[in-house]
């Protein structure tokens, strides 16, 4: 097969980079990067955004849809966010263009000067607060929570598909309360909606915690976030929610009337996942061979392929396979038959291999005599014959032990790699041979952590929510440290 893959032992990126093209999920565009997502790719996309929507929806959220475009002037107002994304903004200037003089193509008007430019957006809290400023006068106008879909642009030079593109889509929570502990409530509450959806649909163990100061969101007071662990033993942030505090209201004068008559500001957050979870998922599950899907995000969770010798064979296996599928679809599994005639039953073999579908049935006129067929699985790479009677229940659990399965392998391989140290040697020891997790005390201090950035390249994902709080002393200054933090060198 011309589809072969660059083995992941021996050059884990370019493998990377391969399966995300051979395997039909994206491709670079005519635009700097940014990506083309290929149907195959955006069928997966809208599995999780589908449950994420849902999830969302059941904790009490709304969709809306705001600007693309935003002011710059609205930047200024908010001194440690606009730091955070000025070197990363696409401005519009102009807002026409006309032929050439020399009739030479098109020619941007220097007459059309826009009077104030217009940000693309890189994430939306500035236009979304400047609009909530009309929709909040009193307590009784919040908590106010909304949710939008869109795309988002961050100039970015140095792209990968799905992990960094200048143009990405994402969802961005949204969210007004009347008080601090709300909205606190409210920070939490969305983190472990992200960690729930990671672990129960991507199959991906996560671990929760808050951000160190250097690596909070511009303009927050607190970023919770999940961190996954990739095959390569680096960290992959795959989902922040953050406590933004009353910054945003201030900047843009957000106040309204308290239950007692007062005035106040509001409590903000704001939280978000992007295609970057594609990203996540390809790089956790897949292996030598291509993707490895959990099913309850694969575009179709079962292919039949028919085995035959003459268009007589075809008939009988197609009329014995649309019962088959029937049954499957009856139960919720989502299935495709490929009876096309174009390609061998070995390409096809190796494609939906490429493609990661969890469970392959191959049906032969040997099977309907039988009345059995051969299942393969995608994760395991096995096969069996089994009884063609109660298949659909037969793939409904295996579908269970699947999806449970590629979860364990995560789950065993971010155990093996995640290890405590004591020492600054040790520290640099584990990253440079064993990469992964490294939990290690640290005194608490931005200037500490960007010391062992700068010359270790390993930054704090998290301080984690959950583990023990065991004093110690910080690896680099040898100071008091209440307890470990989760660094890790991450995309």
């Amino acid at each position: 097969m011309a589809k072969e893959l660059t083995l992941r032992g021996d050059n884990y990126s370019q493998w990377y980079n391969e399966l995300v093209v051979k395997a039909d999920l994206a491709e670079n565009s005519a635009v700097r990067g940014c990506m083309v997502i290929k149907p195959y790719g955006y069928a997966i996309w809208e599995k999780m955004q589908a449950e994420l929507d849902r999830m969302f929806k059941e904790t009490g959220h709304v969709n809306a849809y705001f600007p693309l475009f935003i002011p710059k002037s609205f930047f200024s107002k908010e001194a440690d966010h606009v730091e955070g994304f000025a070197k990363e903004c696409a401005v519009v200037t102009h807002y026409r263009l006309k032929n050439s003089p020399d009739g030479k193509g098109v020619v941007v008007d220097p007459d059309a000067k826009l009077e104030e430019e217009l940000i693309v957006r890189p994430t939306s809290e500035t236009i979304i607060w400047n609009t909530y400023k009309n929709w909040i006068q009193s307590y009784r106008d919040l908590p106010i929570l909304c949710n939008q879909w869109a795309n988002v642009v961050r100039w970015e030079m140095r792209t990968r598909l799905f992990l960094r593109t200048a143009e990405f889509l994402w969802q961005e929570g949204h969210t007004a309360h009347a008080t601090k502990e709300e909205a606190l409530e409210e920070t939490d509450r969305m983190v472990k909606v992200y960690a729930e959806f990671a672990e129960k649909f991507m199959a991906l163990p996560v671990v929760m915690g808050a951000k160190s100061e250097n690596e909070r969101f511009a303009g927050a007071l607190e970023t919770y976030t999940i961190e996954a662990l990739m095959q390569d033993g680096k960290a992959l942030q795959s989902g922040t929610s953050h406590f933004l505090g009353q910054n945003f209201a201030k900047a843009f004068d957000v106040r309204f009337a308290t239950k007692e008559g007062k005035e106040d500001y509001v409590w903000a957050t704001s939280w978000g996942v992007s295609t970057r979870l594609m990203g996540a998922l390809i790089m956790a599950h897949s292996d030598d061979n291509g993707l490895v899907l959990p099913p309850k995000l694969a575009p179709f969770q079962v292919v039949i392929v028919p085995i035959y010798r003459n268009e007589e064979q075809l008939k009988a296996i197609d009329e014995k396979v649309a019962g088959i599928v029937a049954k499957f679809k009856a139960r919720g599994i989502s299935v495709k038959y490929d009876n096309s005639d174009n390609k061998k039953p070995g390409w096809k073999f190796a494609e939906y291999e490429l493609k990661g579908v969890p469970v392959r049935l191959a049906v032969g006129p040997r099977d309907l005599e039988n009345g059995t067929v051969e299942v393969a699985r995608r994760d395991t790479l096995t096969k069996e014959i089994t009884q063609l009677e109660n298949i659909d229940q037969y793939v409904a659990d295996l579908l269970d032990e699947i999806q449970a399965n590629i979860y364990q392998k995560a789950f065993d391989y971010r155990t093996e790699h995640t290890t405590k140290v004591d020492t600054y040697e040790e520290f640099k020891t584990v990253l440079k041979e064993k990469g992964g997790f490294v939990l290690a005390h640290w005194d608490g201090t931005p200037e500490t952590e960007q010391k062992i950035k700068e010359e270790t390249k390993a930054t704090i994902r998290c301080i984690p929510f959950e583990g023990e709080k065991e004093e110690g002393v910080c690896i680099y200054t040898g100071k008091p440290s209440k307890e470990r933090v989760l660094f890790a060198i991450a995309y």
